[in-house]
């Protein structure tokens, strides 16, 4: 009974080991490519944390994928099966003596009978890079690269989400922050939060409309270790329809992105 239990779940286990050794080689090489092409310093840490973690699962993965395969395909046990004799029974027909010496057929999975369930999720993970891959080819306008940072970057160097809102207040937080706003003529504020800093590295940030640069500066760093952060654009012809975008860079590595849509007839700065 044993063994019959242990011939019909094994597979099942080889196969489940199978899909998740692949799901976690497919983050691993997604994981790769992000330390290669993200644009983002901190992006490019989480990358390799998760590299290093999810290396370690697909080894294991693999090991225990190893030994359940070994285990399934050892040859089975001979052995002959237990009939009992019974007094005065009838001689068994041809139909009887054939069913009794077939033997069952139990399934193997392999490599090819991963459903595309699996395979769609690998290629999803595969599909994330997108995105990191477009915003690498961004750089930073030589006018906004006018000074030398006497401070490095630090692996804690964080840059916070950039947040869009017509108002802070002293604390610079937003007020009623969102991503769509009217066109018109006012000041619109981008707060964040950071970490890790050290006054003298080279910061810089870029305004764009539609792709093209807009505005921007560049100076050294003298705001501190960690707190909250704002930049502001209020531009004299006012914000016109479509995309505006701002970046914000740290000793010429794009840390942080954002956009934010205008749209609309022309309203006050309260919008």
């Amino acid at each position: 009974m044993i063994q019959n239990l242990t011939g019909t779940v094994t597979p099942w286990i080889l196969g489940t080991l199978l899909v998740l050794m692949f799901l976690a080689l497919a983050i691993v090489i997604k994981s790769w490519r992000e330390v290669k092409s993200s644009p983002y310093y901190f992006m490019r840490r989480q990358a390799e944390k998760r590299l290093q973690t999810y290396s370690f699962a697909s080894l294991c993965l693999i090991m225990a994928t190893a030994v359940t395969a070994a285990f399934t395909l050892q040859k089975p046990t001979e052995h002959q099966p237990l009939v009992a004799v019974l007094t005065n029974a009838k001689p068994a027909t041809q139909e009887v003596i054939a069913l009794l010496e077939s033997a069952p057929v139990v399934p193997v999975l392999t490599q090819n009978d991963l459903s595309p369930e699996s395979i769609s999720a690998a290629n999803q993970l595969f599909g994330e890079g997108i995105e990191a891959r477009t915003q690498a080819a961004l750089t930073l306008p030589e006018e906004f690269a006018r000074f030398e940072p006497t401070a490095e970057l630090d692996e804690n160097t964080f840059l916070g989400s950039l947040v869009f809102s017509t108002k802070i207040d002293e604390d610079y937080t937003p007020v009623n922050p969102k991503t769509l706003f009217s066109v018109g003529r006012y000041t619109l504020y981008a707060t964040f939060d950071y970490e890790g800093m050290a006054d003298g590295m080279a910061w810089a940030w870029v305004w764009r409309h539609e792709g093209e640069v807009i505005d921007g500066g560049n100076e050294l760093w003298a705001y501190g270790q960690d707190g909250p952060g704002y930049i502001y654009l209020n531009p004299e012809e006012g914000f016109r329809a479509g995309k505006y975008s701002l970046e914000v860079w740290l000793n010429g590595e794009l840390f942080t992105r954002a956009d934010v849509t205008m749209t609309g007839s022309a309203l006050s700065s309260g919008n």
